[in-house]
């Protein structure tokens, strides 16, 4: 992060995104200014807080897209909740705070793969000495005459007298000698066809989730540690091919160089200071215009109920997860939301206040849609050609044709219901349908060109019938 200015973020987020300039500042400027927190002077770092954001927009307009790529330019822990999902406190279902929780068991897999990176060429040379075990067993202690124990390494033969001859290799010595030759043919890859017999560690533990009031689910996390620690680890015997065998020992040994305990105060330590929550459709648990006050109850109760679960979380507190008590002070809020019905305003003022940047984003354009079909590294059309260059089939697309594709989806979007880039996905599945269901059993081609007589071929009758357009588009 201390080479990314916001500059240089919003131009990351530009390789993948077409358009929400204001939407990509304002991430760029929350994302930044965590690093300059870390580096101010120790004594306001604790005081600075960040900026939670509010995204409002449209589906498919690319806020969520935005919040996930943030996270993958930062390397940070991210989660993406539904506020639906939730209920207030007291109620059957999810509390609020389980999306730290959830967060939390995210860091550990994120820092655990990292730490397994660091080890992984230490542990693919202990998994090989384990294959070389297996190829080559240890002959088993015998005892001499005398009583004494002869193993590997200690030689039978009797003292010579006279004068010295050539001494015979000893058996260690040829042990020793087979097995530099047989580590030799398994880097090579000559004995990946060859089955052993493995032993590994399997998962036992059995799933248990229990939703109820406070403290309820929690109990559940603990629980299932409990009865999932009973017994501990059991292990099993496999036959599998050496080269399938040496990754299972590879990461069997990883997990083994791991520390554990470390791994755990460097989750805590990142969720708290860089961990991302984005929270959609929050404008779903946002009370209705004109029904705070009026007395009612209901929907509008629970709703206003999830919020109040919901503040402290965001205004910063602790929450106890298997893991430790995490605190919330610093990470980062993005809620979202289209606000079709509820406006911002409909949150309690609380809430509202702990999101304190609102920014909204454009519906996409006839414009955007041709941007979102071939500028992005991920966009469609690019997916789509990798998809059938797996079958030997390169398939291209006119500009004419990539036109009509724009043109159609944005006319769509405007007279049957507006999903923004989700469209692209649908028009172009019914486009490629024939192609993509013929190679290879039919399609032998190795080009195929996507002309505008095709588009208008599959998308023209579907498009003019109105009731069609709303059930395939």
């Amino acid at each position: 992060m201390s080479e990314l200015t916001p500059r240089q973020i919003v131009a990351e987020l530009d390789t993948y995104i077409v358009g929400q300039d204001e939407a990509k500042k304002s991430v760029a400027i929350a994302l930044r200014n965590r690093w300059r927190r870390m580096n101010a002077v120790e004594e306001m770092r604790d005081e600075i807080m960040p900026n939670n954001i509010i995204l409002i927009g449209p589906t498919g307009v690319g806020k969520t897209e935005i919040a996930r790529r943030l996270a993958r330019l930062a390397g940070a822990p991210f989660i993406k909740v539904e506020a639906t999902k939730f209920t207030e406190v007291g109620y059957v279902g999810r509390d609020v705070e389980s999306m730290i929780r959830d967060l939390m068991d995210i860091a550990i897999n994120m820092i655990r793969e990292e730490h397994t990176e660091g080890v992984q060429e230490r542990a693919r040379r202990q998994a090989d000495e384990r294959i070389l075990d297996l190829l080559i067993p240890s002959p088993p202690p015998r005892a001499t005459a005398t009583g004494t124990i002869a193993g590997p390494g200690f030689s039978m033969a009797p003292p010579v007298t006279g004068e010295p001859a050539e001494a015979a290799p000893s058996e260690a010595e040829m042990r020793s000698r087979t097995r530099e030759k047989f580590h030799k043919m398994l880097l090579a890859g000559d004995l990946d066809d060859r089955e052993v017999e493995v032993e590994v560690a399997t998962e036992s533990s059995p799933m248990l989730q229990v939703f109820g009031p406070m403290g309820m689910e929690e109990m559940g996390v603990n629980l299932q540690d409990i009865f999932g620690g009973l017994g501990g680890k059991k292990r099993k015997k496999r036959r599998l091919p050496i080269s399938e065998a040496r990754g299972v020992l590879a990461q069997e040994e990883a997990q083994k160089l791991i520390d554990m305990d470390r791994v755990h105060k460097e989750a805590v330590t990142r969720v708290e200071q860089s961990g991302i929550v984005f929270i959609d459709e929050i404008d779903k648990v946002a009370s209705r215009s004109g029904a705070r006050g009026g007395g009612g109850g209901g929907p509008e109760v629970s709703r206003e109920g999830v919020q109040r679960d919901l503040l402290p979380i965001v205004e910063g507190s602790g929450v106890m997860t298997k893991h430790g008590l995490v605190k919330t002070d610093h990470i980062l809020f993005i809620a979202s939301g289209a606000f079709h019905i509820a406006k911002p305003s409909d949150l309690i003022p609380e809430l509202q206040g702990r999101f304190p940047i609102r920014v909204e984003l454009q519906s996409l354009t006839e414009s955007d849609f041709l941007k979102i079909l071939t500028l992005p590294k991920n966009a469609l059309l690019k997916q789509y050609q990798a998809l059938l260059a797996s079958e030997g089939v390169d398939v291209s697309f006119t500009d004419e044709a990539i036109e009509d594709v724009a043109r159609i989806a944005a006319q769509v979007n405007s007279e049957v219901e507006n999903i923004g880039a989700r469209r692209l996905h649908t028009i172009l599945t019914t486009l490629l349908e024939d192609i993509l269901f013929d190679v290879p059993d039919v399609i032998s081609d190795t080009s195929i060109l996507v002309d505008r007589a095709l588009v208008e071929e599959k998308l023209t009758d579907i498009v003019a019938n109105r009731d069609l357009s709303q059930y395939i588009l």
